[in-house]
C-alpha cells in the first residue's frame, strides 16, 4: 500500500516528492515506489454559497436576510474543481492506504485540507506533517516524526468556526447594507471594526484645533538647555510669557542645583513574529503588510532561508538552542560574517528574552534556517527583508547597549532649566545595525526629544557649579493632531485590540483598499467618502474592536481545548440576527462619494469612478447593467476653436461629445458623419482586396463601404 501526501500548493508538493523520492511526475501528482504527492492549490472546497441553499437566494433581497443554515454546507470551489477531482481520485486509489496531511501548519493550512477530505469522505487513517521550514532536514525529521491527525481536532474546529462566524457575520450584514441603501457596501467581523478605528482617529483629527507655543532654550556655551514649569512641559502657550522669561534669563547667571548621573542597559529587541516584521517593514522599507507576506513566503517556500512566517511568538523553544551556530553558521556571509563569526567561538547561552517553551504555541519566531545564504539569488525586495531577520537573530546573542544617561537641573533666578546628555559605554547589539534605524524598542514618536535637550553629550558638569546664559532664543511650534494611521501603527493596534490574526490582518487592509473604504496616500492610510459613510451605517456592534477581540480570544480557547464549538457558534447566529434587524430599521441614507458626471450608455444611470490597478475605472453602479469603461482622460482629434489644444472626448445621455474644460467650450459629435479613421480604413482595404482580384473595383467598393459606415 502507498501514503498519499497532501500539499498545500504545487511548489511544496514538488519539493516533497523530490525529497521523499517520488520521481514519477503526472499533471496532478507526483508518485514514487512509497509515497504520491499530490496538491490543492489553496482552497478546492470551500463554504457553499445561499444560492446552494435555495435558488431563491441568487437574488439580494432584505427579506430574506438573516440567511442562517442549520448545518453549514461544503461545496467544490469551481475555480480549482480540476485539482479537486485529481486529488479525489487519488484518495479513492485502491493502493492508498493512508494519508499524510501537509498543508501550511496553521489554523487556515489544517481547514482547507480536512474540507478536502470531507467532501471526498476519507475515513482512512491520517497523519500530520508539521513543520517550521522549507529546508530538506526538516522535511526529513518531520516524516521521521509524523503526529496523529486526531491531535489537532481542535485546531480544526476552531478554523471552521472562524470560517462559519465570517460567513454568518459577513455576507449577511452585508447584503443587508447594500440592499438597503442601494450601492455594495462590505463589512465584516474584522474589517468593520479595523475601519472604525481609522474613522475614530480621522474624527480626533478633524476635532483638533492646533495652538502656537513658543519653547524658552538657554545656551551655556558648551551646551544648552530647556526651560520647564513646575508641570515639566517645556511649551509656553500663554502670549509674551516667552518674551517676558527670555528678557529675565539672557545673560545671567545661574547654579547646577541638580545632577544626576544613571547607567541605563537596553536589552536587544526579540525576534521576530510577522506582526512585528510587517511593522519594521513598513516602517523602515516601505513595504506594505501584504507586500511583506508576500515576501517572507518567498523566503520561506522558495529560498528555504526562513522558517515559518505566520507565527504570532517572538521565542524559540530549548530543543532549537543546539540548532542556533548552524543557522549563524549558514548566515557568516557577506555583510554579517564580521557580526556572527565571534559569536561562533564561543558558547551560545541564550537567556529567557530568547528561549521560553512556553510563550510559543504552534510555531517559534522567525529566524533563519541551516541552509546557506547566495545573497545574489535574491531580489532587491528579499535581500531587504531578508536583512532585517538576519540582523534581528545575529543581535539575539549580542550583550545590552549601555549608557551613562546625565540629567542636570540649573536655576537661573528661580527658573528652572533641563538638560540631557548620553554617554555610549557599550553599544553592544546596537553594533549589529550599525548606526541603521532600529524600529523595536525605540520610540519613534518622540516629539519632545529636541525640545528637551535630546540626547546631546554634556561636558564635564559638577553640582553647585556657576554658569552664565550666553544668548537665549525662543523656538515656534504648534501642537500636532494625532497622526493618520500607517499600515506600522494600525498592525499595532490591531494586535493590541486582538483583531484578526498575523496570518490575515495584511488581508484585511488589503480589503478596506480594494473595497474603496481606506486608501494610502503615501505612507498614510485615509478614509475615503464611501468609508466615512459605511462605517456610520454599520451596526454599532460591529463597529468596536471589542466584539471581534472576544471572539478571537474564544476562537483560541476552542483550538486549546477550553471552549466548545457550538456555543460559539449559537452566539454568533444570535449576534447576525441582532445585526441585520438593526441595519433594516435604520433610517439613515446613503450617497455614493464616487459619482461622475459621465452616464452609462447603456442604461443612462451616472457612472461611479472606481479605482483599480489599471487606472481609474468608470462603472454602472446598476446591478443588471455591468458596463465599465476606463475613466482616463480621453483626447479627440478635434482643436479647442479658442486655445486649439486637443478636446477631451466624453460620452453623455445624448451621445459623445467633446469638451475644452479650461475655456468651458463643449461640441457635441454629429451622429451622421461619415468619418472614418485611419484604422478602420486600413480594415475595409484588406477586407475588399480579394474581391478586387476577381474584377470587381476596389474604389467602388471601398466607396460603398465608407458610405454604409456613416450611415
Amino acid at each position: 500500500m502507498k501514503t498519499l501526501v497532501l500539499a498545500e500548493k504545487p511548489s511544496v508538493g514538488r519539493e516533497l516528492a523530490r525529497v521523499l523520492g517520488s520521481r514519477e511526475k503526472h499533471k496532478s501528482h507526483f508518485e514514487g515506489p512509497k509515497y504520491v504527492v499530490t496538491w490543492a492549490l489553496g482552497h478546492l472546497v470551500g463554504l457553499a454559497e445561499p444560492e446552494d441553499y435555495d435558488g431563491k437566494f441568487g437574488t439580494w433581497s432584505l427579506e430574506d436576510l438573516p440567511i442562517l443554515p442549520g448545518k453549514m454546507k461544503l461545496k467544490v470551489l469551481r475555480e480549482s474543481s480540476h485539482q479537486y477531482k485529481a486529488v479525489q481520485q487519488l484518495l479513492r486509489r485502491q493502493d492508498i492506504g493512508e494519508l499524510i496531511v501537509a498543508t501550511d501548519a496553521a489554523r487556515e493550512g489544517e481547514l482547507l485540507a480536512r474540507w478536502i477530505m470531507d467532501m471526498a469522505k476519507w475515513n482512512k487513517p491520517f497523519k500530520r506533517l508539521w513543520i517550521s521550514s522549507q529546508t530538506d532536514k526538516a522535511i526529513k525529521e518531520g516524516f521521521a516524526s509524523l503526529k496523529p491527525g486526531s491531535q489537532f481536532d481542535r485546531l480544526y474546529q476552531s478554523a471552521r468556526c472562524r470560517a462559519e462566524a465570517d460567513w454568518m457575520i459577513g455576507l449577511n450584514v452585508t447584503r443587508a447594507l447594500t440592499c438597503k441603501f442601494g450601492s455594495p457596501l462590505s463589512a465584516g467581523r474584522v474589517q468593520t471594526p479595523t475601519l472604525g478605528m481609522i474613522m475614530q482617529r480621522e474624527r480626533e483629527i478633524m476635532s483638533f484645533r492646533s495652538e502656537g507655543y513658543q519653547v524658552v532654550r538657554a545656551d551655556f556655551g558648551s551646551f544648552e538647555a530647556v526651560w520647564r514649569g513646575n508641570g515639566g512641559d517645556s511649551r509656553i502657550f500663554e502670549p509674551g510669557r516667552a518674551e517676558q522669561l527670555q528678557r529675565k534669563l539672557e545673560g545671567r547667571g545661574g547654579t547646577i542645583v541638580k545632577l544626576t548621573k544613571s547607567e541605563k542597559q537596553v536589552p536587544h529587541p526579540q525576534a521576530y513574529d510577522l506582526t512585528e516584521l510587517q511593522r519594521d517593514a513598513n516602517r523602515l522599507l516601505g513595504f506594505s503588510a501584504k507586500q511583506t507576506s508576500n515576501v517572507l513566503q518567498r523566503l520561506y517556500e522558495q529560498h528555504k532561508l526562513v522558517t515559518y512566517p505566520r507565527t504570532d511568538s517572538r521565542y524559540l523553544t530549548s530543543d532549537m538552542v543546539e540548532t542556533l551556530k548552524e543557522r549563524l553558521t549558514s548566515v557568516a556571509v557577506g555583510p554579517y560574517a564580521s557580526l556572527a563569526r565571534p559569536l561562533l567561538r564561543k558558547p551560545l547561552q541564550p537567556g529567557k528574552r530568547v528561549v521560553d517553551d512556553s510563550k510559543v504555541t504552534d510555531h517559534h519566531a522567525i529566524i533563519p534556517t541551516e541552509q546557506t545564504v547566495l545573497l545574489n539569488t535574491l531580489s532587491t525586495e528579499e535581500r531587504k527583508l531578508y536583512d532585517l531577520i538576519v540582523r534581528r537573530f545575529i543581535s539575539l546573542f549580542y550583550p545590552p547597549a549601555r549608557f551613562d544617561n546625565v540629567a542636570v537641573v540649573i536655576d537661573v533666578d528661580g527658573e528652572k532649566l533641563h538638560a540631557k546628555g548620553v554617554t555610549v559605554k557599550d553599544s553592544g547589539w546596537k553594533a549589529v545595525y550599525d548606526g541603521q534605524a532600529v524600529a523595536d524598542g525605540e520610540d519613534e514618536d518622540d516629539e519632545d526629544r529636541e525640545e528637551e535637550g535630546g540626547s546631546a553629550s554634556l561636558p564635564e558638569l559638577k553640582e553647585g557649579e556657576k554658569l552664565t546664559v550666553k544668548r537665549c532664543r525662543l523656538q515656534s511650534g504648534r501642537t500636532q493632531p494625532p497622526k493618520r494611521y500607517t499600515e506600522a501603527a494600525l498592525l499595532t493596534q490591531m494586535e493590541k485590540h486582538g483583531l484578526g490574526t498575523p496570518a490575515t490582518r495584511a488581508d484585511i487592509i488589503e480589503k478596506l483598499v480594494s473595497s474603496d473604504t481606506i486608501e494610502r496616500q503615501g505612507p498614510s492610510l485615509h478614509p475615503t467618502g464611501k468609508g466615512k459613510q459605511l462605517i456610520e451605517l454599520a451596526p454599532a456592534d460591529l463597529r468596536s474592536p471589542e466584539l471581534t477581540a472576544k471572539w478571537e480570544a474564544e476562537l483560541e480557547r476552542i483550538a486549546r481545548g477550553q471552549g466548545k464549538p457550538e456555543p460559539f457558534l449559537n452566539g454568533i447566529r444570535e449576534m447576525a440576527q441582532t445585526l441585520v434587524k438593526g441595519v433594516k430599521n435604520s433610517e439613515a441614507t446613503y450617497k455614493p462619494h464616487n459619482v461622475s458626471n459621465s452616464h452609462c450608455p447603456d442604461c443612462g444611470t451616472r457612472l461611479l469612478e472606481k479605482k483599480s490597478k489599471r487606472g481609474l475605472m468608470l462603472v454602472c453602479p446598476s446591478e443588471d447593467c455591468g458596463y465599465r469603461r476606463s475613466g482616463e482622460k480621453r483626447l479627440s482629434n478635434r482643436r479647442c476653436p479658442q486655445c486649439h489644444k486637443k478636446m477631451e472626448l466624453k460620452e453623455g445621455k445624448a451621445g459623445m461629445y467633446v469638451q475644452c474644460l479650461p475655456c468651458g467650450i463643449t461640441e457635441t459629435l454629429n451622429k451622421d458623419a461619415k468619418h472614418v479613421n485611419k484604422r478602420e480604413q486600413q480594415k475595409l482595404v484588406k477586407q475588399y482586396a480579394k474581391q478586387e482580384s476577381l474584377g470587381s473595383n476596389l474604389g467602388e467598393l471601398l466607396k460603398a463601404a465608407l458610405e454604409k459606415k456613416g450611415e
